[in-house]
């Protein structure tokens, strides 16, 4: 039985093991600073991951693709923020504009791409 990993927590998940260093690395999050589930947005379920040459590749239906890079050295502070899952603060980084506009434009609701910082200690995911 494989595992099934979600680098973008609640959209598309990847049978490849490749994927656990990368399980819930990132999460959609709206302009109140919260976590946005499938429950809120079920077209995040439409959105497909893809770990390919160093980049988190998005996929979803009606738009272009959109590739992340993997594993960036976080640097700078001004794009770190903290934002509520569940009841915890998770510190994350803003993936920026593009990704952005991207994901708000899939999903219907102003959002913005977020990546657990690598400093962040383990987060309680709710189910």
């Amino acid at each position: 039985m494989s595992t099934r990993y979600h680098p973008v927590a609640h959209c598309g998940g990847l049978d490849d093991p490749r994927a656990a260093d990368y399980d819930r690395r990132w999460l959609a999050v709206n302009s109140g600073g919260q976590w946005i589930t499938r429950d809120a947005c079920p077209k995040l379920a439409d959105i497909s991951v893809e770990l390919r040459f160093g980049y988190l590749v998005l996929r979803a239906p009606g738009m272009l693709r959109i590739d992340i890079p993997l594993d960036v050295i976080e640097d700078d502070d001004s794009v770190r923020t903290a934002v509520l899952v569940g009841q915890q603060a998770v510190d994350v980084v803003d993936e920026g504009e593009l990704a952005a506009a991207w994901i708000s434009n899939y999903t219907g609701i102003p959002c913005r791409l977020m990546k657990v910082h690598p400093d962040m200690g383990p987060v309680d995911w709710p189910e």
